[in-house]
């Protein structure tokens, strides 16, 4: 048990939040944290996340985690890069630390490169399903 869910729930939240983001990819959309578990919520029947916590938080960033995890190694892209922060035009930091960890983005990058890359990873993921699913 992570975060007060048991394991069927992050299996079910990773099945339905990845195909939400499949789904944001081939519409060449981003999403922010408080529509994607919206959106969860509503598609699997599971309590909402609750922004208001640390803990809750923390939790949509280990689920978007959890999605890359099963994802990446298929689509050599993060989808989570399609959730972004409320009012802003970013990641969450979390990304950025899961980027770093798949050597993708260098230790101590500067925020204008995580901005680029960050960029460049929401036009990479939009470009892959846009060709459905293929490089």
């Amino acid at each position: 048990m992570r975060y007060g869910r048991d394991d069927s729930e992050w299996d079910e939240l990773v099945r339905v939040g990845r195909r939400f983001l499949e789904e944001q990819a081939r519409l060449e959309m981003l999403t922010s944290y408080a529509e994607f578990s919206t959106v969860l919520a509503r598609r699997s029947a599971l309590r909402s996340f609750d922004f208001e916590r640390e803990d809750e938080r923390a939790a949509v960033g280990y689920l978007l985690g959890l999605i890359v995890e099963v994802s990446y190694h298929e689509t050599e892209v993060m989808l989570s890069a399609l959730v972004k922060c409320l009012n802003e035009n970013d990641a969450g930091p979390g990304f950025f630390e899961l980027a770093h960890k798949l050597k993708r983005l260098p230790a101590g990058a500067s925020k204008d490169d995580k901005l680029v890359f960050w960029s460049n990873e929401v036009k990479a993921v939009h470009e892959y399903y846009r060709h459905g699913g293929r490089r």
